[in-house]
């Protein structure tokens, strides 16, 4: 089976209700009602309700693509995880703009947000959630309460491996919530069921959580590799140790390059290779690629939404195209939104962006013009073709409203990329040469021979080539702060700062705001600076 299916309805309602009753241990008087005891007296629930905690990446609610929301607030298409996260990541940079006029988006065109802002929000919200049900799913498979339940066996052996990737998921939402907000509320199973006003943890001490329960998971997840598709291992867990070893001189001000560098290389000689062919990652049989070493799993049956990889083809492609049938025929999907376009300055990072001799550029310029003198025309500003609802044999999708494409959270190339940065940061464990040729393994597949090579490498141009391979991957916004590009005036780009050519911006914004929902609620939290 290509996906770990998605949990029925009735489970995610079981799941949903039980995380809202205070006292998990009673044994109700009416057979009816929902208790912790009552669901996982089936063994089958316990991988149900890990199915439910992988969901909320892909889906939006207890029903596919709409209906019954994990969260409110916010419009339920809008408010899916990975939707919610791409546009975090890429709308605030050089990598795209959006057209759309929906209240607080176009904030995220001009870095122009505060506190109040609806996706700001939304994101966090849509953190704590995943962090939130985590909890309780780890609570619920402790030790005590197998033991309690009579659990032993393979059975047993197969929960303590379930737990585990809950802890995992969960510390990958904190290190969203670590990246995006920094100074965050901060809650563990060990926190009880109920009401009470959670404390705030500094930035150091929670990166050393995260990366504390990262290490600790490296010999409790499976092998890497060995995992079921689409559900996380070791090599996921030095990933996220990875980008957080990257960017810690960010986060706390810590130079720990050397560590990533470490983690890096257990990655590379797990044996991932390279997909052959670039575009092939971003096709709906991409679950095929040895690249790919964490995915959010889409299918077109199983996990409709309207966020996650049916937005990011959707809202790239645009109805009032001439020849619309014949593009949608190519991207593999039935509706164009006419929403996100790429940058002129995103554009020219490709020597050659028309892609006849490196392929990663995929625009669709029929009708578009490069520059953008009005960012609500979607036709100002190149089209992104790079995510399709087809196979790379040609076959559409399963369904042709929501892909069958998966989105690629981490892959190899980023590793090799990670790397290269590490060591031209100064990092040990690592040398210049092996950089250059996993840099030049890069090249070689883009452009098919060895006519794109390059013999030095630095800084700039490993935060360019990160663009060129990595684009509309939720990279951008990290990967320019980590460089003090994304805020104030060392790279404009145009309508940064809402000025046609770009402008500096305050620093403020190199942090979201915790929303004001949020500080309003808890006397405990205190705002990011600035806001």
């Amino acid at each position: 089976m290509k996906h770990y299916k998605i949990i029925t309805l009735v489970f995610t309602i079981l799941f949903a209700t039980v995380s809202c009753i205070k006292d998990l241990d009673t044994v109700p008087l009416d057979k009816d009602e929902i208790t912790s005891a009552s669901v996982y007296a089936d063994p089958d629930s316990y991988r149900q309700v890990l199915a439910k905690l992988y969901s909320v990446f892909a889906m939006s609610g207890q029903r596919g693509p709409s209906g019954l929301p994990d969260i409110s607030g916010i419009d339920e298409g809008f408010s899916n995880y990975t939707r919610q996260y791409w546009v975090a990541q890429e709308i605030p940079t050089d990598e795209a703009v959006v057209s759309w006029n929906d209240p607080g988006l176009p904030d995220y065109n001009y870095q122009a947000w505060d506190a109040s802002n609806d996706f700001v929000t939304a994101l966090y919200n849509r953190i704590f959630y995943m962090i939130s049900i985590s909890n309780e799913y780890i609570r619920e498979t402790t030790d005590e309460k197998l033991d309690d339940r009579d659990v032993s066996g393979s059975l047993r052996t197969e929960v303590e491996y379930y737990r585990n990737e809950a802890r995992f998921l969960r510390a990958l939402s904190y290190w969203h919530a670590l990246d995006l907000y920094r100074n965050v509320p901060f809650v563990t199973e060990d926190d009880g069921i109920g009401s009470f006003l959670p404390d705030q943890i500094s930035k150091t001490e929670f990166f050393h959580y995260i990366e504390s329960e990262l290490k600790d998971l490296e010999t409790k997840l499976v092998t890497a590799r060995q995992n079921e598709y689409a559900r996380a291992d070791q090599a996921a867990a030095w990933m996220v140790l990875s980008k957080l070893y990257l960017n810690a001189e960010v986060y706390i001000n810590e130079s720990r390059y050397t560590e990533c560098i470490t983690y890096c290389n257990k990655i590379i000689n797990a044996g991932y290779t390279l997909e052959p062919v670039y575009e092939h990652l971003f096709l709906a049989d991409n679950h095929l690629s040895n690249e790919v070493i964490f995915p959010i799993a889409f299918d077109g049956t199983y996990t409709q939404s309207w966020g996650g990889v049916t937005f990011i083809i959707n809202a790239a492609s645009g109805s009032d195209w001439d020849n619309l049938q014949d593009v949608m025929g190519l991207y593999g999907n039935n509706i164009a939104w006419g929403g996100n376009r790429a940058t002129k300055a995103f554009v020219e990072k490709f020597d050659d962006y028309t892609g006849t001799t490196d392929s990663r550029p995929m625009f669709y310029t029929t009708g578009h013009t490069l520059e953008i003198d009005d960012i609500k025309e979607f036709k100002q500003g190149y089209g992104v073709m790079k995510f399709k609802n087809v196979t790379s044999g040609g076959v559409v999708g399963s369904n042709g409203n929501h892909p069958d494409t998966d989105f690629p959270m981490f892959r190899l190339a980023d590793v090799y990329l990670m790397y290269a940065e590490a060591v031209l940061r100064g990092g040990t464990g690592g040398d210049a040469g092996t950089a250059l040729g996993y840099i030049n393994q890069l090249r070689f597949r883009a452009y098919g021979d060895n006519s794109g090579d390059v013999s030095v490498i630095d800084l700039d141009f490993i935060l360019d080539e990160r663009s060129r391979e990595l684009y509309w991957e939720c990279h951008r916004r990290t990967d320019l702060i980590r460089y003090n590009y994304f805020t104030g005036s060392n790279y404009l780009w145009p309508w940064k700062g809402n000025v046609a050519e770009g402008t500096d911006t305050d620093n403020k914004y190199d942090l979201f705001p915790i929303p004001d929902s949020d500080i309003g609620a808890n006397p405990n939290l205190i705002q990011n600076p600035g806001y």
